[in-house]
Order: structure tokens, then C-alpha cells, then sequence
């Protein structure tokens, strides 16, 4: 009877530890070219990255809530509820950091300056972006 317990909860921690939503601090941002970014304004780059910051702590909020969904989920239900019923935003935090790394290497790559929020490192980070590459 003991084995079959610490079986169940062996299972049941490696389903706790397997199926919630990743937190999006730990969510590598997707390649996206800042090719598609040059023929912007430097303005234009600015406005972009206010609005993909933005767009960005939107859906890391909603990751953040996915993954405390399927906490619960899992204590209760055995189950990671968020992310069996779509509410889980790994992707699309992927897709806006990935969108973010490349405008703000058009930025520099136009000898323009980041904004001091847009500076501070970022967790997940694929790349450090050098002017010089």
C-alpha cells in the first residue's frame, strides 16, 4: 500500500512539474529578422517597440494567469487546465519578444538610442544584440 502512494504521488508530481504553463520570464523569444524593421523611421521603430511592449505585458499577464490556472487545475483535477483548453500564451510571448529583439536591433542598427525599459535585460533573451553584427 505504501508503494502504490508513493507511486501516485511520484505521478502526480511529475504531471504537476510536466503539464503547467511555463512562466514567461522563461520563454525564449522566437528568431524573428529585423530586416522587416529597416525601412522604418526611427520614430516609427520607437512607436513599434511601445506598442510590442505593451502587447508583450498583456500576454505575459495571461501566461502568468495560465499557469496559476493549471496549478490549481493540477492540485484539484490532476489536470493542467490552461493549457488543455488553449489559455496558454507560450507562443505568442515567443512570437512578441522575438518582434521586440528585432526592432530594437533596428534601432541600433540606425544609430538610434533604446529606452531605458527597453535596456534592462530580459529574461529568455536569445541574443545580446550588437550593433557591430
Amino acid at each position: 500500500m505504501k508503494k502504490i502512494s508513493l507511486l501516485l504521488l511520484s505521478l502526480l508530481l511529475l504531471n504537476f512539474i510536466s503539464g503547467c504553463a511555463t512562466a514567461p520570464e522563461n520563454i525564449a523569444p522566437a528568431y524573428v529578422s529585423h530586416l522587416q524593421y529597416m525601412q522604418f523611421t526611427l520614430e516609427q521603430l520607437g512607436q513599434e517597440e511601445a506598442r510590442l511592449q505593451a502587447a508583450l505585458s498583456a500576454s505575459s499577464d495571461a501566461q502568468r494567469s495560465a499557469r496559476a490556472n493549471d496549478t490549481v487545475g493540477i492540485i484539484f483535477l490532476g489536470l493542467p487546465v490552461s493549457s488543455l483548453s488553449g489559455s496558454n500564451q507560450a507562443s505568442n510571448v515567443a512570437r512578441l519578444k522575438g518582434e521586440l529583439e528585432a526592432v530594437q536591433k533596428a534601432i541600433i542598427l540606425k544609430g538610434g538610442q533604446l529606452k531605458e525599459a527597453a535596456i534592462a535585460p530580459q529574461a529568455g533573451t536569445a541574443t545580446q544584440m550588437n550593433p557591430k553584427q
